[in-house]
């Protein structure tokens, strides 16, 4: 099922509402996507956990929701002006262009890219006589090397403007307002700042559905601590991360650990350390942990000629923090969810003997798009339906479904993975019930509608 599995989540996402082609009735915009009314709740339910998880229910975590737009200093300091580079090649024949080592790894997985030279990467590329992915050519440029960042202009007149950057990464906002945070929260070290919100990345290969695009949603956080601590705080921001895991319903066989080499370490890493997940296009990073030592301060502190270090209140000992840094990508997330959750399964039919496909998305209950269907069995029961909707809506986000046969919104609801359904019928008014059907196991259950909140909340809580 792997070799179709993410045709399979493509067409379901387009067709149930969850993730949309960018653009399309224009023909699009390459690596783009809008997330549809059930792609929105999905990737809200990820995030409002993951900062309930990492940040509001914790002591030592503070949040922090920082510009888009930064002073262009702030990139040359962090290096990433000059630094934050591919190496990209052009197919001769139909212009298209690729990253030089995602060209590689996809014909040669377990060839050794990271950190080669863009001569390096040429020579592989002619030495394999690797192919054009669009035209199927042999026929390529030299690998040379251009930078990730977006760049635009502020100002309304041409010859006024000057250059920004999108940002391509969360991080710098918490190490610039560092300082100001620290003080006016009063907080001492060790702690976090964190932070979630979209960046930006000229990637010249993206795709894969959502996993690579040219904009995407991260969660992070700076833990700042003591030069001394960084190893323990690493192990255990690890631990936290596979905990995390574990908590949104992710496979844990699915997932490893990945170390970077020397040669592949960002400028600024000292240790960096991928969670990966296989995927139906291989082993995939999902997220990242490195230990950004005191770089990141230091060089803020260099170029803006404001204090950086910390005082330590117990031993007076005046420090630049260090920083272990967990990065998430929430667009990611998202994928992997859906690839986790997506389940065939045959179910017998009326006729006896036959069975038929049922596809069920068995998301985690807390990160279902809707946990409640409300379903009236004829139009006549509408009003009193919806009574059951407005009891059940201020507890559950609830969809009111009364398309098609009983059957088919069963199904419906097992496909965008809707852990209960509640189907209204001409008995409910007569005995106050209504019957409760179990995404997972199928089965059926006669509840009293006074008691529908509790017996939900419960369940939904399992």
């Amino acid at each position: 099922m792997s070799n179709d599995l993410m045709q399979k989540i493509v067409s379901l996402c387009k067709r149930r509402g969850f993730v949309f082609p960018g653009s399309d009735i224009y023909g699009g915009l390459a690596n783009t996507w809008d997330y549809g009314p059930l792609g929105v709740e999905l990737k809200k339910n990820v995030a409002d956990a993951w900062w309930k998880f990492f940040v509001s229910s914790r002591l030592d975590m503070l949040g922090l929701d920082a510009a888009i737009l930064m002073n262009p200093k702030v990139w040359q300091a962090s290096g990433h002006v000059e630094n934050f580079n591919d190496a990209q090649v052009d197919c001769k024949e139909c212009k298209a262009r690729h990253r030089a080592d995602h060209l590689i790894e996809d014909v040669l997985p377990d060839e050794k890219v990271e950190g080669l030279s863009p001569e390096e990467l040429t020579k592989i590329i002619e030495k394999n006589e690797i192919k054009c992915p669009k035209c199927g050519k042999r026929d390529f440029t030299k690998a040379r090397v251009f930078n990730l960042l977006f760049q635009t202009s502020i100002g309304s007149v041409e010859d006024e403007t000057s250059a920004v950057y999108l940002r391509g990464e969360l991080a710098q906002g918490m190490f610039v307002n560092f300082k100001a945070i620290q003080e006016s929260m009063r907080k001492k070290l060790p702690f976090g700042i964190a932070q979630m919100g979209r960046c930006f990345r000229n990637e010249i290969t993206p795709g894969n559905f959502i996993f690579r695009t040219l904009e995407f949603d991260l969660m992070e956080f700076e833990y700042f601590i003591h030069q001394n601590e960084w190893e323990n705080q690493f192990e255990y921001w690890l631990d936290e991360m596979h905990n995390w895991v574990s908590f949104i319903g992710l496979d844990k066989e699915k997932t490893r650990v990945r170390e970077h080499t020397k040669d592949e370490l960002s400028h600024y890493s000292k240790r960096t350390v991928d969670i990966e997940y296989e995927t139906p296009f291989g082993w995939k990073e999902m997220y990242g942990l490195a230990y950004r030592t005191d770089f990141d301060l230091k060089n803020h502190m260099e170029k803006s000629g404001q204090n950086m270090e910390y005082l330590d209140p117990y031993t007076n000992e005046k420090f630049i923090p260090h920083v272990v840094e967990p990065t998430f990508g929430l667009s990611r997330t998202v994928l992997m969810i859906l690839l986790s959750a997506y389940d065939e399964e045959a179910v017998p039919t009326s006729k006896e003997g036959e069975t038929e496909t049922r596809v069920v998305m068995r998301f985690a209950k807390h990160l279902a798009p809707f946990k409640v269907a409300i379903l009236p069995l004829s139009n006549k029961l509408l009003d009193d339906a919806k009574e059951v909707w407005e009891l059940l809506s201020p507890h559950a986000t609830c969809d009111f479904d009364t398309t098609g046969s009983i059957g088919k919104r069963y199904r419906r609801q097992d496909e965008i993975g809707t852990p209960y359904c509640v189907t209204y019928d001409f008995d409910s008014g007569e005995d106050g019930m209504v019957t409760i059907r179990d995404r997972d196991t199928m089965e059926q259950e006669r509840v009293k509608i006074t008691d529908l909140v509790a017996y939900l909340s419960e369940k939904l809580a399992s």
